[in-house]
């Protein structure tokens, strides 16, 4: 006889049922001579020996249990019962953290300008965090334009170009960081992202990069018309 694999399957999970099904049985009449035996006070079944096979079939709607003794019941339920610890001796909630200082307003875990009016007002409202109401991918995105406004700014304040290593050591001073192993790489990047046709800075060299003038911007406008 061959069976194929679905046969197979079906046929051992129909015996797995079974099996199951004898289990429940033979426990469940285990529990009962077990329970007839302590309330006649006769010895227990032996653990390490299994019980005796019953000599009828077991019904579905066997006759009424015995109730337990009620010093039984009491002390079951005492073991379920999970003891609660007094509100007197529970441990104090943890401390809310403090909140972060304005100057990290645009990074995420910052808290929001609202939530910190009301409490500078004397109010009693919390410190509502802005991951709440915003995305990360929102707050990334403002803090990247942020960092490329300081930037340019320090562009503008030093009136010449600069190198990528140059900026980022002005905006370490003004409290901006780039996550990665080459933080002048990461920043490099971003600058030449927005050194092309229409953006705010010319490439003049190997991550060396200048304001846009408005004459610089005028000649590459006619540039494009012309082409």
């Amino acid at each position: 006889m061959v069976l194929s694999e679905a046969e197979a399957e079906a046929q051992l999970a129909a015996l797995r049922r079974q099996r199951e099904a004898l289990d429940r049985t033979i426990t469940d009449l285990t529990l009962y001579l077990e329970l007839g035996r302590r309330l006649r006070g006769g010895p227990p079944l032996p653990v390490d020996e299994p019980p005796p096979a019953a000599p009828v079939p077991f019904s579905s709607t066997p006759g009424p249990w015995p109730s337990p003794d009620p010093a039984e019941r009491a002390d079951t339920a005492d073991r379920r019962t999970p003891l609660r610890q007094p509100a007197s001796e529970r441990e104090p909630p943890a401390e809310r953290a403090s909140p972060p200082s304005p100057g990290d307003d645009l990074r995420p875990g910052a808290v929001a300008p609202e939530a910190r009016k009301a409490g500078n007002a004397g109010g009693s409202a919390e410190p509502v965090p802005m991951d709440a109401a915003l995305s990360e991918g929102v707050l990334a995105r403002r803090y990247g334009r942020a960092l490329i406004e300081a930037a340019l700014a320090a562009l503008d304040e030093a009136g010449r170009p600069l190198h990528a290593s140059e900026i980022l050591a002005v905006l370490a001073r003004r409290g901006f960081s780039l996550p990665g192993h080459d933080p002048v790489a990461a920043l490099n990047t971003r600058l030449w992202k927005r050194s092309g046709p229409g953006g705010p800075l010319k490439r003049m060299g190997d991550a060396v990069y200048a304001l846009v003038e408005p004459e610089d911007d005028e000649a590459s406008r006619r540039d494009e018309d012309e082409s």
